[in-house]
C-alpha cells in the first residue's frame, strides 16, 4: 500500500493544527518526597523499586481518612496508585491488612494487585495473604460462604443458553424466538437495579414471553440449586438490609475499602460499597468519567459527578498525566473529549515528549479499508519492523468487523477475536436471507427450507415433519409446495407461500446483491420490523446495519453461486482457526469492539469505521431525526415540553457515550494510531466522524489548565454545538484551475489517490490545476 494514502489530519477537519498535549513536569517523588517527610523512607523504597510517582499520585497515596475520589485519566498510572497506597496504608500508617478491602472488575486485575502489593517495601508474604483484593463477585460470594450459602454458582454460559433454549421450546415459541444473550442481559439487568424478575414489565406480547421465559429459568436454577453472580450480590444486599448485626460486623472489620473503575460501577455494586464503608467513609474510588461506556450493564457516571453530593467533604485528585502515548495522541483524545458537557474539567499531558501523531485513511467502503490496513501490517511484518502481537483493530459494533475478518481469514493471517467469533453469515438475522438463495440453486436443500420456515410463520418442528413425511410418499423438485396440504394451513399463508415459491425461483438470474434487496423489499425487511419479538431485543438500527453489510459483502460477487461459494470457504476457514478458551493474545493481531477494549493498550492501534453512523452508532443519531419528524408533524402533534426534555437529554446522553466510546478507542495506543473512515456506509456517502473533526476545531482553542493535585475537579458544561454556525461548513483538499478566468475546481480524490501528483489539467479548460484547500457546506 502506497503511504501516501495516510494523512496527518482527517479530510475535512477546519485547520491543519494537529491536537498536542502540553508535556508534563518531570518531577516525582525524588524531587517532592523531602529527606525530612516522616514517610520518606516509603517513597525512597518504592524509588529503589523503580516506582516514581508524580505529585497528584502522591497525594492519593497519602490520603489517609475521609472519602476519596481519585480521577485516573487513560494511562495515568491508577493501579500504581492503589497499590502503593495500600502499601502505604500497611507500612506507614500500620494498618493490619485484614482492615482494607479492595474491590476490582476482573479476576485479572485482583490478581495482578495482589501480586504486585506483595512486592512493595514493608510488606511481606503474610499481610499479602491476609489482604482482600478481590472481585466483586469474588468478595461477596467468599462473604456468603461465610454465612453457609451452599448453591453451586451457574456460570457457564453455553449451559445457560441450552436452558433457555429449552425453555423457550417447552412454553411452545421458537428456540431461537429470543436470543439467549439478550434474555441473560434483561436479567442481569433486572438484578442490578434491584428489581425482581418477577417485576419485569408485560404490556407487549414480547415482554410477557420474555417474563416467562426468565421465570421458568429463575425456577429451574432453584430448583437444581443454583444461583448465579448477579444472585451473589442481590443475596449478599438483601442478607445485609435484614441483618444489621451482619453488616455491622464487616464495617468494623474493613475499615479501608478501595475501588478500581469506579466509573464501571452499577447501583448495586454502589449500594453494597457505601453499606460497607459506612460509618467512618474512608473511602477511596479510582475511575473516569470519561470512560464510562457500560451504560447498557447499568453503569453510570453520575456516580463520579456526583460524588460530592453523597459525601460533601470528600476530597478530589485528579491524576492528569498519561504515560501511555505520545503528545499528540493524547491531545487528539483531550480534542474529543473536551465537547462533552457533562463531564469533570481534566486535560491530560503526556510524560513523553514526543511520539508518531495519529495517520488517518479515508478508503471508500470497509473492504478496501481492510485491504489498505493489511497490506500495511504485512509490509510492516516482512520488514521486521512489526510483529502480530503489535496490533489491535478496534470498532464500534461488531458488523464492523466483517470486511477485515474475512481478509485475515482469507490470507492466513493470526489473529485473535474477542467477541463471539462468529461470522456476519451465521447470525440469525443473516442465515434465513443467505438460505432463499441457496434454495434458489437447490429446491431440495432441506437445512436451508427448515431455516426459511419461521419467516413463513410456520413451526419449523411441525413444518418440516409435514414436508419429509409427505416426501417419502411423493417427492418433489421443491419440497416446500407441500406445506400447501399442511392440515391447518390458513388461506393467506398459502397464498404467501405460493408467492414465496416464485420469489426463490426468480432468484437464480440475479446478482447477489439484487436478490438480497429483492428478499428485503418483498418481505423480510418487514418480517424483521413487525417481529416484536426481534425489536424487544435488538435495536431497529442494528438489525438494519447487519442486513445492509450483507448486502455489502454481496457487491464484490456478480452470481449467487460465487457468493456462497466465498461463504462456505471463509465459515469453514474460520471453523478451522477457532480456538475455544484461548484468549491469550500470543503473536496475534487481536480484534475487539471498544467496549472490549477498556482497559487495555497495545503498541498499534487501528480504529476502523469512524465515520459517521457507525462511531457515532446510528442508534445514537436517531434522536436527532425524531425530532426533524416531531418538527415537522408540529402542526397536527402535540409533544409536552417534558416528554421532548426528557427525550432530548436521552439524546444527549447516547451521543456523549459515542463520544466517550471514540475518546476510548484512540487512549488505547501506545506508540503509532491509525483511524480510518470509510466514506460509505449502508450503500451511502458517510462524512468522517464528527469526533475526529471536532478535535481539530478544539486545536485552535487554548487548552484550560488541569487542576492541581487535591483540587476540586468542576464539571464543564461545553459551548460547542454540532449544530452551531461553525459546524456547517468544513475546510477540503481540492484542485483549483490557474486559468485566470477559469473558475474550475474539484475535490481531491478520497483515501489519497492523488497525493503523489503535483498538478492535473482542468475538466474545463485544460489549464494546470493546483492544489489548495476550499470551504465547504457540510
Amino acid at each position: 500500500m502506497n503511504k501516501l494514502l495516510f494523512h496527518n489530519i482527517p479530510l475535512g477537519a477546519t485547520g491543519e493544527k494537529i491536537p498536542q498535549a502540553a508535556v508534563a513536569s518531570a518531577r516525582t517523588s525524588r524531587e517532592t518526597v523531602k529527606p525530612e517527610d516522616s514517610d520518606a523512607a516509603y517513597f525512597r523504597r518504592l524509588e529503589e523499586g523503580g516506582i516514581l510517582l508524580n505529585p497528584p499520585q502522591i497525594a492519593a497515596v497519602r490520603h489517609h481518612l475521609g472519602p476519596l475520589l481519585t480521577l485516573a485519566g487513560a494511562g495515568s498510572g491508577k493501579t500504581s496508585v492503589l497499590i502503593c497506597r495500600t502499601g502505604y496504608l500497611l507500612s506507614v500508617r500500620g494498618i493490619a491488612p485484614g482492615r482494607l478491602l479492595l474491590l476490582t472488575f476482573s479476576s485479572k486485575a485482583a490478581a495482578e494487585m495482589r501480586e504486585r502489593i506483595a512486592l512493595l517495601p514493608g510488606v511481606d508474604a503474610g499481610d499479602a495473604a491476609r489482604l482482600q483484593a478481590r472481585t466483586f463477585h469474588s468478595f461477596f460470594l467468599y462473604f456468603l460462604r461465610r454465612q453457609g450459602l451452599r448453591q453451586d454458582i451457574f456460570s457457564e454460559t453455553r449451559r445457560q443458553h441450552i436452558l433457555l433454549k429449552q425453555i423457550m421450546r417447552e412454553l411452545g415459541l421458537p428456540k431461537d424466538a429470543y436470543p439467549p444473550e439478550n434474555l441473560l442481559t434483561l436479567l442481569s439487568s433486572c438484578k442490578m437495579n434491584m428489581g425482581l424478575p418477577e417485576n419485569l414489565p408485560e404490556t407487549t406480547e414480547a415482554e410477557k414471553e420474555m417474563k416467562a421465559i426468565l421465570a421458568l429459568y429463575e425456577q429451574w436454577k432453584t430448583e437444581h440449586f443454583k444461583i448465579d453472580f448477579d444472585d451473589v450480590l442481590l443475596i449478599a444486599y438483601k442478607m445485609l438490609r435484614k441483618q444489621p448485626a451482619l453488616l455491622q460486623e464487616l464495617q468494623q472489620k474493613y475499615q479501608y475499602v478501595m475501588v478500581d473503575e469506579f466509573q464501571d460501577t452499577n447501583a448495586l455494586q454502589y449500594e453494597l460499597v457505601k453499606m460497607i464503608a459506612h460509618p467512618q467513609d474512608n473511602l477511596m474510588v479510582v475511575g473516569d468519567d470519561d470512560q464510562t461506556i457500560y451504560s447498557f450493564n447499568g453503569a453510570r457516571s453520575e456516580f463520579i459527578l456526583e460524588f460530592e453530593k453523597l459525601y460533601p467533604n470528600a476530597k478530589v485528585i485528579t491524576l492528569n498525566i498519561n504515560y501511555r502515548s505520545g503528545p499528540a495522541i493524547i491531545g487528539l483524545g483531550n480534542g474529543i473529549i473536551r465537547h462533552n458537557t457533562r463531564r469533570r474539567a481534566k486535560t491530560l499531558q503526556a510524560a513523553k515528549s514526543s511520539g508518531t501523531p495519529p495517520r488517518y485513511l479515508r478508503p471508500q467502503t470497509a473492504d478496501e479499508e481492510a485491504e489498505q490496513i493489511v497490506e500495511h501490517i504485512e509490509r510492516e511484518i516482512a520488514g521486521g519492523a512489526r510483529e502480530y502481537r503489535d496490533y489491535a483493530m478496534l470498532y464500534r459494533a461488531t458488523s464492523s468487523n466483517r470486511a477485515i475478518l474475512e481478509l485475515l481469514l482469507m490470507r492466513d493471517i493470526p489473529y485473535v477475536d474477542y467477541g463471539e467469533g462468529q461470522l456476519l453469515y451465521e447470525h440469525w438475522l443473516i442465515s434465513p436471507v443467505l438460505d432463499h438463495l441457496r434454495l434458489s440453486l437447490n429446491r431440495r436443500n432441506f437445512a436451508a427450507m427448515e431455516n426459511i420456515l419461521p419467516t413463513l410463520y410456520m413451526s419449523r418442528e411441525k413444518g418440516m415433519e409435514h414436508i419429509r413425511r409427505m416426501e417419502a410418499a411423493q417427492p418433489k423438485q421443491g419440497p416446500l409446495i407441500h406445506l400447501l396440504s399442511m392440515p391447518g394451513m390458513e388461506d393467506f399463508k398459502g397464498v404467501k407461500l405460493r408467492e414465496r415459491l416464485d420469489l426463490i425461483r426468480g432468484l437464480r438470474e440475479l446478482t447477489p446483491l439484487q436478490a438480497i434487496r429483492q428478499i428485503r423489499t418483498v418481505f423480510y425487511d418487514y418480517f424483521i420490523e413487525a417481529n416484536e419479538r426481534h425489536q424487544a431485543t435488538l435495536h431497529r438500527e442494528t438489525l438494519k446495519e447487519m442486513l445492509d453489510e450483507l448486502e455489502a459483502s454481496a457487491e464484490r460477487f456478480g452470481t449467487i453461486p460465487l457468493f456462497l461459494e466465498f461463504i462456505d470457504n471463509v465459515t469453514e476457514r474460520n471453523e478451522l482457526s477457532r480456538q475455544p478458551g484461548l484468549k491469550e493474545q500470543g503473536n496475534r493481531i487481536a480484534l475487539m469492539t471498544i467496549h472490549k477494549s477498556k482497559g487495555l493498550e497495545f503498541p498499534v492501534v487501528f480504529l476502523i469505521g469512524a465515520s459517521e453512523g457507525i462511531l457515532p452508532h446510528s442508534s445514537a443519531l436517531e434522536g436527532d431525526r425524531l425530532k426533524d419528524r416531531k418538527s415537522a408533524k408540529a402542526s397536527v402533534t402535540v409533544i409536552s415540553s417534558a416528554a421532548a426534555r426528557a427525550a432530548e437529554e436521552a439524546g444527549i446522553a447516547a451521543l456523549e457515550e459515542e463520544r466517550r466510546l471514540a475518546y476510548v478507542a484512540v487512549t488505547r495506543a501506545r506508540e503509532e494510531l491509525f483511524i480510518s473512515s470509510p466514506s460509505r456506509h449502508r450503500g451511502k456517502k458517510a462524512e468522517v466522524s464528527r469526533f475526529m473533526l471536532s478535535a481539530f476545531r478544539a486545536a485552535a482553542a487554548p487548552q484550560a489548565p488541569a487542576p492541581a493535585a487535591g483540587n476540586r475537579s468542576t464539571i464543564v458544561r461545553s459551548s460547542y454545538s454540532s449544530g452551531s454556525a461553525a459546524a456547517r461548513t468544513h475546510t477540503v483538499p481540492v484542485w483549483n484551475c490557474t486559468g485566470k478566468s477559469c473558475p474550475g475546481w474539484t475535490r481531491m480524490k478520497a483515501g489519497g489517490a492523488e497525493d503523489h501528483l503535483l498538478s492535473k489539467p482542468c475538466p474545463l479548460c485544460k489549464s494546470p490545476m493546483e492544489k489548495g484547500t476550499r470551504e465547504v457546506p457540510v
